[in-house]
C-alpha cells in the first residue's frame, strides 16, 4: 500500500530530462519514490543546494559536454528536455528504443 505522504513521480522511465542548474541531460531508467542513496552521498551535496529526501529521485543515463555517466537526481532539480536530440550515453541503446516524440521506449525484454 502506498504511503499517502509519498508524492507520485512527475517524470517517467524513458523520458529525456535536463538538470535545472547544472549543464547535463539524460534518460530516466529508474525511479525511487524517495531518496535511496547513501548518507555519505547526500552529505556531499553542499547544504545550500541539498534537496529534500522526501521526493522522487531519478537514475539517469546522463551526459554533459565532456562525458557520459549515471546520475542520481532529485525531482526538484529536473525539467523536461525539449531539444529533441538523442542522448548519446552508450547504455541507452541497450535498454531503450527511440527516441519517439521526446522519450525512449523500454525494449520488450526490459518491460515487467
Amino acid at each position: 500500500m502506498k504511503d499517502s505522504s509519498t508524492q507520485s513521480a512527475r517524470f517517467f522511465i524513458g523520458q529525456i530530462v535536463r538538470h535545472r542548474i547544472f549543464p547535463f541531460r539524460g534518460v530516466i531508467f529508474d525511479v525511487d519514490p524517495e531518496f535511496s542513496n547513501t548518507e555519505e552521498w547526500y552529505q556531499s551535496i553542499p547544504a545550500d543546494v541539498r534537496p529534500r529526501k522526501d521526493q522522487p529521485f531519478y537514475h539517469l543515463f546522463a551526459e554533459n559536454a565532456e562525458s557520459e555517466y549515471v546520475a542520481y537526481v532529485s525531482e526538484q532539480n529536473l525539467v523536461p528536455d525539449d531539444t529533441g536530440q538523442k542522448v548519446r550515453h552508450p547504455q541507452v541503446a541497450d535498454m531503450f528504443d527511440g527516441p519517439f516524440d521526446g522519450a525512449y521506449r523500454l525494449k520488450e525484454l526490459h518491460r515487467n
